[in-house]
């Protein structure tokens, strides 16, 4: 489960919409799956900036419900009132544009009123450019009209078990000429779906029935932090960024490990046994460094294993790839277990299945599965497969957002004879575990860093933020800083960190979301320097990328195989 910040700054307005909406979508979804579902074992790892933020929504919601405060995110002012429907017709524009990002056929298409609303103004948003000379059709269509579709977008983002509370059935039947109390009631719902999250999630983990595990705070990638040249194994011959090494970059790592501890324990009440370094980014030092604070596993991608057996191999390592990956691996001297994941498997639930009828998908799925306990023979139970994937960016492409889906495939896994769900603290010891002499490092992502780097858009980021790391650490020990403001840019400082700014810049995503990220990343960098109290940078006023491909499921994933 993972969000960068969407705040500007350390708290702003927030300046996209996907805590929220995922939250009340996929993260309830998921909980209610595992709640009727009680012999499933899964872990589920949560970043620490998405638990500070759905905290905080939770927070601003309440007080908007209990005192009438008003929120900040813009969306859920439209939806409440606190913010009129505009005038203007940019304001009508961009509540229309903004109420259309959602997977059509899955989230539009199949409810005929938001169908039929937005159907309206089809014409407008034709094709991938803007047909401003329409616009002014705007100014035909009354305030109601907005709220309509207001209400229908944020209905449309309800996830399957939240679809069937009384609110939701209701205001869908009613269809149309939603009222103040309408709207209040969804809030209402929203509130009670985000608010619940982290409570349902503690007590599924003090059950026992799940393990909590977490990432380093602000999301970075870790082993680029700690040093630019872990990106050479895998990528050898990519063009760099100019500077040679991230400034005091390890110092850093631990950094992000301490405050995500710190929040992790703020929120769940328990120190995590394991952790998923973001992206699955690993590397000997990171490995090292996970060692160093005690934690028991971490898991990365199959393409980092075959990296590594391609360095074992040429330095005399005899190797058995078609059975290694099923097994956890322990690197030289440190203690911490790693868990690599089957790309196939993880692939068919995250790109493959949603093409498919759920009962077909889920009698594969087990068939996989079966027939690697088969390959493994009378030592399957020695064996782990790790499948691994987003919580949030599948299960749009599914019906009933994989309602159906994930209910058949947790309840034929719990009831199969030759499968035992578990999760890693519980195989740490396995008899089967592997020595690993060398690693190569690379993330879950092709193996490589080169979602992240390695890429002229990419390098100039790393260009960017390294500069600015260069500024805080000149000045954050200035005296012109209050305390306040110390802890403000060492938190803001963890934000430009993270690694959602460098994924989306390139060619290859959609030109809106590159759009999107690009200007929050460079809003963050300018929040920095003026907490720091330094003049910006004429180059953040400039985007570092556009982009303007067409990446598979609107970038948000990538596929392994």
């Amino acid at each position: 489960m993972h969000q960068p910040w969407y705040q500007k700054g350390i708290d702003g307005e927030y300046q996209l919409p996907w805590v929220y909406l995922h939250a009340i979508k996929d993260y309830a979804d998921m909980a209610a799956h595992l709640e009727a579902h009680p012999e499933m074992k899964v872990v589920v790892n949560f970043a620490p900036v998405l638990l500070d933020q759905l905290d905080d929504y939770k927070n601003q919601i309440g007080l908007y419900l209990q005192q009438g405060e008003p929120m900040r995110d813009p969306m859920l002012n439209l939806l409440s009132g606190v913010t009129p429907i505009p005038g203007d017709i940019e304001g009508r524009y961009e509540i229309l544009k903004s109420c259309q990002r959602a997977h059509a056929p899955r989230m539009i298409d199949p409810y005929p009123v938001f169908r039929d609303l937005l159907g309206q103004v089809k014409k407008i948003f034709k094709g991938k450019t803007e047909n401003r000379e329409l616009w002014p059709l705007l100014h035909y269509f009354n305030d109601q009209y907005f709220i309509d579709v207001l209400v229908w977008y944020h209905l449309s983002w309800l996830g399957y078990s939240l679809k069937q509370k009384d609110t939701a059935l209701e205001l869908m039947e009613k269809g149309r000429l939603f009222t103040n109390q309408d709207r209040r009631d969804l809030l209402q719902l929203i509130f009670d779906g985000i608010a619940g999250l982290i409570p349902r999630y503690r007590k599924l983990a003090e059950a026992g029935q799940i393990e909590l595990s977490m990432t380093p705070y602000g999301h970075p990638i870790i082993p680029l932090l700690n040093d630019l040249a872990n990106m050479k194994c895998a990528q050898p011959d990519a063009p760099v960024p100019n500077y040679d090494s991230y400034p005091d970059g390890l110092q850093r790592s631990r950094w992000h490990i301490e405050q995500g501890i710190a929040c992790f324990e703020a929120h769940f009440g328990m120190r995590p046994k394991g952790v998923w370094l973001s992206e699955g980014a690993i590397s000997e030092d990171s490995v090292r460094l996970l060692d160093e604070f005690g934690f028991q596993w971490t898991a990365s991608g199959q393409g980092v294993w075959h990296n590594s057996k391609q360095l074992l191999e040429a330095s005399g390592v005899d190797v058995d790839s078609n059975k290694t990956h099923f097994s956890p691996f322990v690197l030289n001297d440190l203690n911490t277990r790693i868990f690599f994941r089957d790309d196939g498997l993880s692939d068919l639930i995250g790109f493959e299945y949603s093409k498919r009828e759920h009962h077909d998908a889920v009698c594969d799925f087990t068939h996989h599965l079966a027939n690697i306990a088969d390959f493994h023979g009378d030592k399957a139970h020695e064996h782990v497969v790790s499948v691994i994937l987003d919580g949030e960016n599948a299960w749009e492409y599914y019906p009933d957002n994989a309602y159906h889906f994930l209910d058949q495939l947790y309840g034929q896994i719990v009831d199969h004879k030759r499968v035992r769900p578990c999760v890693f603290s519980e195989l740490i010891h396995l008899k089967s575990t592997n020595p690993l002499s060398k690693l190569c490092p690379g993330s879950w992502v092709y193996g490589s860093f080169s979602t992240w780097i390695g890429q002229e858009d990419k390098n100039k980021a790393w260009d960017i933020l390294i500069e600015a790391k260069q500024v805080f650490d000149q000045f954050i020990n200035s005296e012109q800083l209050a305390e306040i403001d110390r802890i403000k840019a060492t938190r803001q400082m963890a934000i430009c960190e993270g690694s959602d700014w460098f994924w989306w810049f390139g060619d290859y995503n959609p030109g809106a979301s590159v759009k999107d990220f690009d200007q929050l990343f460079r809003l963050q960098l300018i929040n920095l320097y003026e907490i720091l109290k330094q003049p910006v940078p004429e180059r953040l006023n400039h985007p570092v990328s556009s982009g303007g491909g067409d990446a598979e499921n609107a970038g948000t994933m990538r596929r392994n195989v």
